[in-house]
């Protein structure tokens, strides 16, 4: 989720995984990812679409959010993010979700975005998914400014 710009991509495919899908707003993101693959850029399912929205994917066994859940702020888009977070994610399955720490930036790139620790994360999603690990990140900005992030991963429980 929100992957277009990640070069996580690029070292899924160049370890050979084959059922990968990126997820993205932005087609130009999208794009850019496709052409750095080169003709690998086969390989992995492309959409573009906001994860809120309907689309689908066959399940899959990992869901890696790159930091677009912190960016919905309203009860009724994260409970898409939420359906669509079911609907994709196989039972123990993992969900890897980076947010704003609660002492990480109020808004970015303009846009105000909801601030987590892993437990607040852990009571968004609710009960079907169960916390295994979360991790603390300070991420250097190319601006020279720091922001607070948690990676948290959880177990899809049923």
């Amino acid at each position: 989720m929100g992957g277009g710009d990640s070069r996580l991509v690029d070292h899924l495919v160049g370890r050979g995984l084959t059922c990968v899908a990126v997820l993205d707003v932005s087609g130009a993101a999208l794009q850019r990812a496709r052409e750095r693959l080169g003709p690998a850029s086969d390989i992995p399912t492309w959409i573009e679409a906001d994860v809120t929205a309907e689309w689908s994917v066959q399940p899959r066994d990992i869901w890696h959010d790159r930091a677009v859940f912190h960016f919905l702020t309203t009860p009724e888009d994260q409970g898409r993010y939420r359906e669509r977070l079911r609907a994709v994610l196989k039972v123990q399955g993992s969900a890897i979700i980076a947010t704003f720490a609660p002492d990480g930036p109020e808004e970015c790139s303009g846009l105000p975005v909801a601030r987590y620790s892993p437990e607040s994360l852990a009571e968004h999603l609710g009960p079907a998914f169960a916390l295994a690990d979360a991790r603390r990140h300070v991420h250097q900005t190319p601006w020279g400014t720091t922001q607070a992030f948690q990676y948290s991963r959880f177990i899809r429980v049923h």
